[in-house]
């Protein structure tokens, strides 16, 4: 008998609990000593199991694995060599990563006219998809811009955490928290970022949810 949420049944499931848990994790790992590394093992752990997800989706696989493999080099030349200017490239491409990723989640779930229950769970792991791509554009936003986004009474950069809570609450439309984007190029992202959200939620989840309402009746 299969595990409710095994791979092979509901592998957006396991994306979406596994970019949850970073979510929790990162804020721990950036204050740990080699903080760094820990953060990008997880990183690659969750691009492995995002690039075995769009598998499964109209998605052309090898250019997701192309663009996991190139992160995972850069990830671990900075690693391992304290290379900081690799960080824009790294950042460029996991959003890039990222993103494909997320269109090709919603590609799976617009394919038919019927919802099951792993196209629900890919409604929630897309909608952190893209929060984890804008999160890795803020990055390379901020590494390029030192300053494009700043916080009330501190000057340093903001962390992957501050850009990530900045970023779900731009996509979900909910406010900006209290990181804001100060450069005109930042302002522009978190515009695209809240418009993308609302899309998302309009045309993405309420047609899952009127799938769901027709099957039911």
């Amino acid at each position: 008998m299969r595990h409710p949420l095994s791979p092979t049944r509901h592998p957006s499931a396991i994306l979406f609990l596994v970019q949850m848990l970073g979510v929790l994790l990162y804020p721990v790992m950036e204050q740990a000593p080699h903080g760094q590394i820990a953060l990008n093992i997880f990183g690659i752990t969750v691009l492995v199991i995002t690039t075995r997800m769009v598998r499964r989706t109209p998605g052309i696989t090898w250019i997701s694995v192309c663009l996991a493999l190139a992160i995972i080099v850069l990830l671990a030349l900075q690693s391992l060599y304290a290379l900081p200017g690799l960080l824009p490239w790294s950042s460029g491409l996991e959003a890039l990563f990222y993103f494909y990723a997320a269109g090709s989640l919603i590609a799976y779930m617009m394919e038919d006219y019927r919802t099951t229950t792993d196209e629900l769970y890919a409604a929630g792991a897309t909608f952190t998809l893209l929060a984890w791509g804008f999160t890795h554009w803020f990055v390379a936003t901020q590494a390029l811009q030192p300053g494009a986004f700043a916080q009330p009474g501190s000057a340093a950069p903001r962390t992957w955490s501050d850009l990530n809570h900045l970023s779900f609450a731009l996509l979900s439309s909910t406010g900006m928290g209290s990181v804001v984007a100060e450069s005109p190029h930042a302002r522009a992202i978190a515009s695209l970022e809240m418009m993308v959200g609302v899309m998302y939620l309009a045309g993405v989840v309420s047609r899952l949810i009127a799938f769901t309402t027709r099957s039911r009746e």
